[in-house]
């Protein structure tokens, strides 16, 4: 049975610039999940897409948005630019939580590739307010000198056959103090792109959250 919901093109004003978004709002919505896609990518990212909209099959509300403008994305090393990505994450966390629409819902990151050190980095400085961060293929070793200081329970969730980032991620995990779980798709490489394995992705993601954020009450 599919969740009744309301999308909506959105704009984010940072500064002199405007993020364009994508919001999905699940009616009795559980949360809301804010995507830090991975370089070279945006809103329109299909994987991202895929489980956002599995998500809002399970309640869960989310925002894509553009963490650059096309005009700065030119530039490749904006893309690595974790505190430029981070300050966007956490303008985007504040639209969010101003928003009429979704202020009451509790909020997750889903971070992807590079994306996830700027929701983990983001994350450090917010403290409680992000109830909890998913990592797909990410790169939390990009934000190894805050990890200690993460306190939102973090799954990291890697391909089996992604063996350099699968081994970045067990060096990341290694300096996180609160709840940390790393989560090993077999067969799996650093997209997820064989068949059915960015929906044990999604799954697991779900899951995740029904344990950490959908399942706790302000």
């Amino acid at each position: 049975m599919e969740t009744e919901t309301d999308y909506k093109d959105i704009e984010i004003p940072i500064n002199s610039v405007r993020l364009k978004g994508y919001l999905r709002h699940a009616k009795n919505s559980k949360g809301m999940v804010l995507f830090s896609h991975g370089s070279g990518s945006s809103r329109l990212s299909s994987r991202n897409n895929y489980v956002a909209d599995f998500l809002l099959n399970q309640g869960f509300s989310s925002l894509l948005f553009d963490l650059l403008t096309p005009q700065e994305d030119t530039k490749h090393k904006n893309r690595f630019d974790i505190e430029l990505l981070t300050e966007r994450l956490l303008k985007a966390t504040q639209w969010t939580i101003n928003n009429k629409e979704t202020q009451h819902l509790p909020i997750a990151y889903f971070g992807a590739s590079t994306g996830a050190a700027s929701a983990l980095t983001a994350a450090s400085s917010l403290g409680t307010t992000i109830k909890t961060i998913v990592s797909r293929g990410g790169r939390p070793d990009l934000a190894m000198p805050i990890l200690d200081k993460i306190k939102s329970p973090t799954l990291l969730i890697v391909g089996g056959n992604d063996q350099a980032v699968l081994s970045l991620n067990k060096k990341a995990k290694s300096k996180m103090n609160g709840i940390c779980e790393l989560q090993i798709v077999n067969g799996a490489s650093h997209l997820f792109e064989e068949p059915g394995k960015l929906d044990i992705v999604a799954q697991r993601t779900a899951n995740w959250l029904n344990i950490y954020l959908g399942s706790k009450k302000e």
